[in-house]
């Protein structure tokens, strides 16, 4: 074991949305679709596949945010790494390399959508305390953006 290995926190949403895994999974890959409840991406939904989110800029980071899907399960698990920020940047805006994963679980009345975002270290306290606020309200986007998807 690595004695320099550093402790990470991870953020944990759970919601019960009520509509079937294959809507939830559309909104979860369609670019347009995630555009609606996260940010703007050129995400393709293959395994392997490097894509990227444009967020406002800020400091000397500029507002990229470089992904690669490392788990691709449709339409039960989705994973991707989440890497942005600046290491000359103090605070919100600091480096962060970090692991965002989702899980589709069917229940009764819908899906449960399962979203951890992991990895985390002391210097991304700021972005950890602003995320943890605002992954519940990506959450409640992706249910509106899901609900407006037909049944096919």
């Amino acid at each position: 074991m690595n004695e320099h290995a550093i402790a990470t926190r991870s953020i944990v949403v759970e919601r019960l949305i009520p509509h079937p895994p294959e809507k939830i999974w559309r909104a979860l890959t369609e670019a347009s679709l995630i555009e609606q409840w996260l940010m703007k991406n050129d995400f393709a939904p293959r395994l392997g596949v490097r894509f990227t989110f444009r967020a406002k800029p800020m400091g000397d980071w500029d507002g990229v945010v470089h992904c690669e899907v490392i788990a691709f399960d449709p339409p039960r698990r989705l994973v991707y790494s989440w890497r942005g920020g600046s290491a000359r940047n103090p605070g919100y805006g600091s480096a962060l390399d970090s692991t965002v994963e989702w899980t589709l679980t069917p229940e009764p009345g819908g899906t449960r959508v399962r979203m951890e975002h992991s990895g985390f270290g002391p210097q991304n306290a700021p972005a950890y305390d602003a995320m943890s606020g605002g992954w519940p309200r990506v959450l409640e986007r992706l249910e509106q953006a899901s609900a407006t998807l037909g049944d096919n």
